[in-house]
């Protein structure tokens, strides 16, 4: 009996399929994972303006920044040079744009008023931008007597009005430059930045990710530039768009006003130049009408960026966008009330389409 049992034991074993013998990697030999390189960073940081607005007012500023560059390319004359037997010419192969009362070329004053705009619009930007992101951030993230300070002085700007302190600054000078101009308008306009960043800073600061960093003990430098920084991206971007808008308002508005010398070439200055001698009563349209274009124009691109940043920070006009982008793939109307029924053929013939 006992060789029976055992012959059956010795088949069983023989016919059972050895169990295979897992070897699992030790914990030590396992690949780190990846930090993303600075590029992906980067490019996360400015995802905002990958949407169709974002790109379309780009592109529309970057016209007017190549032509302020190359300004002394593509101007066919000098804005100064001066037609005695062209005056108040209208717009022909000569002069594209018409001149003026003197005949000078309005296209080339144009070209190369777009300079002074652009330079100003976005030193002004860079000067409060810098100055909105250093208060904005630390009276946010700091506590006590620091924030309140800065807050203090954030409230203090606010109240300041521009345009007497821009008349002052330039009454001072016979000829300011417009280095001194942009100053003057990016120390004035910084506050409201400040504000928002100081908010959006204070919600941030009793998030998981940056308690964790404080108590690893990551000083207060990285703490800001790595780990706030980069979720402020939205709103710096945002800010700085809206200053280089009151920025190159300001300048328009105040060159045509006469505050700045009219010898500063910018639209502004060309506008001011066409209403004193009655270019507007007297219908010569190609002398004021391109430059109050290239204002709106500029205006429209800004505002479209300013959109475009404003449909990405929000998550409910981001889903509506690709939630409308999505029905015009496939052929629908986006402000149709009532959602269109499809058969299944209709269907299968669209996506074949």
């Amino acid at each position: 009996m006992d060789t029976t049992i055992t012959d059956t034991v010795a088949k069983r074993s023989a016919n059972t399929p050895a169990t295979a013998t897992v070897r699992r990697p030790a914990s030590s030999g396992s690949p780190a994972p990846k930090k993303p390189s600075f590029a992906s960073r980067l490019g996360s940081a400015f995802a905002m303006f990958r949407n169709g607005k974002s790109i379309a007012g780009l592109s529309i500023l970057g016209f007017f920044v190549l032509v302020a560059v190359f300004a002394d390319v593509l101007a066919p004359y000098s804005p100064t040079k001066v037609d005695n037997t062209a005056r108040f010419q209208p717009p022909s192969a000569a002069h594209w744009l018409g001149t003026t009362h003197i005949g000078e070329d309005v296209l080339s004053q144009v070209i190369h008023g777009t300079r002074g705009v652009i330079v100003v619009g976005f030193l002004a930007a860079i000067i409060a931008t810098v100055l909105a992101v250093v208060v904005g951030v630390m009276s946010g993230y700091l506590r006590g007597w620091r924030s309140e300070g800065l807050s203090a002085l954030t409230n203090v700007f606010l109240v300041i009005p521009g345009i007497p302190l821009i008349i002052i600054v330039a009454s001072m000078f016979e000829d300011p430059p417009l280095i001194l101009i942009a100053g003057v308008l990016g120390l004035i306009g910084w506050a409201w930045g400040a504000r928002v960043l100081r908010a959006q800073t204070m919600s941030l600061r009793s998030r998981d990710f940056v308690q964790a960093a404080k108590a690893n003990g990551e000083p207060l430098r990285r703490i800001i530039t790595v780990e706030m920084l980069p979720n402020l991206m939205a709103l710096i971007a945002a800010s700085f768009v809206g200053t280089v808008t009151a920025a190159i308002i300001g300048l328009t508005t105040l060159s045509y006003i006469g505050i700045i010398p009219v010898t500063t070439y910018n639209w502004g200055t060309i506008l001011n130049w066409a209403s004193a001698q009655g270019a507007f009563r007297q219908g010569q349209w190609w002398w004021f009408l391109p430059p109050g274009l290239c204002i709106a124009a500029v205006g429209v691109a800004l505002s479209l960026i300013n959109f475009g940043i404003d449909e990405y920070v929000n998550p409910r006009l981001r889903s509506a966008g690709e939630r409308a982008r999505a029905l015009k793939k496939k052929g629908m109307n986006v402000n149709d009330t009532v959602t269109v029924v499809r058969t299944a053929a209709e269907t299968s013939r669209q996506e074949n389409l």
